[in-house]
C-alpha cells in the first residue's frame, strides 16, 4: 500500500506541460513547443531541432557563404558542381513545384531578389535600374535550366541564380517533426516565422494558432492545428519595403521583374501527408502571385484548405478552411470558394 501512494503522489507531481524554446535562424524568429512531462526529455527534442536549423541555415544561405552560394558561383562561370545528395534532393522537388506552379514562384531568380535589394537582412530602399530588370527578365533564368544528373548540378543559363528562401523552411519543418518523432516526442509544434507543423496534441486540446492578419497586429482568425498538418502564409507584410508611398514586397511576380500585386496575404494549410511541411511553404507562391487566379494554383498541389486577403482586405476562403476557422473581431469572409 505504501509502494502504490508513493507511485500515486509521483504521477500527481508528473504533470504534463508545455516547455518551448526559441531562436533566430533563417532570418525569422522560430519557436520549439514540446508537450510532456519531462523536461530534459523535451529539452534534448528541442536542441536537437535547433542544431538541425542551423544546419539548414548554413548550408543552403542564399548569399552568405555556403554550398547553395558555391553552386551558384560555380553556375555563374558555366561550370558544373557536385553537391550534396540533400541539396540534389531539394533542387530537384524545388524545380518539380516550379512546373506545377507555372514558374509563377521559381527559386532560380536569385538574381533578380537579389537587384531588388532583399539578399540582404536589412535592405535600402530602391527601385532597380529599369534596363537592368528588363536585361534579366529577357535572359529569364529558370529552374527549366538546372540539369541534375544524380549529385551533378549544371546550368544552360549563367544567370540561374538559386535562392531557397521560400522553400526551405517548409523542408525545415519537416526535418524538425521527422527529429522529434525519432526521440519519441508525439505531441509538439514547430513555428518558424509562421510556417507551423503539429505533432500530436497539447492534452486534451488540439493545438491552435492564429493566421496573421495582413494589415492589422491581430489575428484575423484562428483554428485547431491536428497531428501532422501544416499550415503556412506568403504576405506582403513580411519583407517588404515602402517608397513614395508605395509598398515593394520580395514576392516577386517573374513575368514583370516586380513585386507581385493584387494580393496581401495567401494562406494554405496542408492536412496529413508525406512533405506537409514543404507544401506549406512553396505552394502559397504560385498562388500569391496569381492574384485572382489563385485557386487554380492551390488545386495544382492537391490543397483544399486556403484563404486569401486581396489587396483590398476582401477575404476569401475555401470552403473546407471556413469550417475549421473561429474569426476575431469584426473579421470574416467575404466570398467561400470550392
Amino acid at each position: 500500500m505504501a509502494l502504490l501512494a508513493f507511485a500515486l503522489l509521483l504521477g500527481a507531481c508528473s504533470r504534463a506541460e508545455v516547455f518551448r524554446q526559441e531562436a533566430y535562424v533563417f532570418g525569422t524568429r522560430v519557436d520549439v513547443s514540446v508537450y510532456g512531462t519531462d523536461p530534459a526529455e523535451a529539452r534534448r527534442a528541442m536542441d536537437a531541432v535547433l542544431r538541425e536549423f542551423d544546419r539548414l541555415h548554413a548550408a543552403y544561405h542564399a548569399w552568405q557563404p555556403s554550398e547553395l552560394t558555391r553552386l551558384n558561383e560555380a553556375l555563374a562561370r558555366g561550370e558544373s558542381m557536385e553537391v550534396s545528395e540533400e541539396l540534389a534532393m531539394l533542387l530537384h522537388d524545388a524545380q518539380q513545384m516550379a512546373v506545377t506552379g507555372d514558374e509563377l514562384f521559381d527559386p532560380a531568380l536569385g538574381r533578380l531578389i537579389a537587384l531588388w535589394g532583399f539578399h540582404t537582412d536589412e535592405f535600402v530602399p530602391v527601385v532597380p535600374d529599369a534596363e537592368a530588370l528588363r536585361t534579366l527578365i529577357d535572359a529569364r533564368p529558370r529552374m527549366a535550366d538546372l540539369r541534375i544528373d544524380g549529385r551533378r548540378v549544371s546550368s544552360a543559363n549563367p544567370l540561374v541564380q538559386i535562392d531557397l528562401g521560400g522553400y526551405a523552411k517548409g523542408y525545415a519543418l519537416d526535418r524538425a517533426a521527422a527529429i522529434l518523432r525519432g526521440m519519441g516526442i508525439a505531441n509538439a509544434l514547430i513555428n518558424i516565422g509562421g510556417n507551423v507543423m503539429a505533432l500530436g496534441a497539447k492534452g486534451e486540446q488540439p493545438w491552435r494558432i492564429g493566421i496573421q492578419h495582413p494589415r492589422e497586429p491581430r489575428p484575423l482568425a484562428t483554428l485547431p492545428l491536428y497531428d501532422g498538418e501544416a499550415i503556412g502564409t506568403s504576405g506582403d507584410y513580411q519583407r517588404y519595403f515602402e517608397l513614395d508611398g508605395e509598398r515593394y514586397t520580395h514576392l516577386l511576380d517573374p513575368r514583370t521583374g516586380r513585386p507581385a500585386r493584387g494580393t496581401q496575404a495567401l494562406t494554405v494549410l496542408i492536412t496529413p501527408r508525406e512533405g506537409a511541411g514543404t507544401l506549406s511553404d512553396g505552394p502559397s507562391k504560385p498562388a500569391f502571385i496569381a492574384g485572382d487566379g489563385w485557386r487554380e494554383y492551390t488545386r495544382r498541389f492537391g490543397i483544399d484548405h486556403a484563404l486569401r486577403v486581396d489587396a483590398d482586405g476582401r477575404v476569401e476562403v475555401t470552403r473546407a478552411l471556413r469550417a475549421r476557422l473561429q474569426w476575431v473581431g469584426d473579421s470574416r469572409a467575404d466570398a467561400v470558394v470550392d
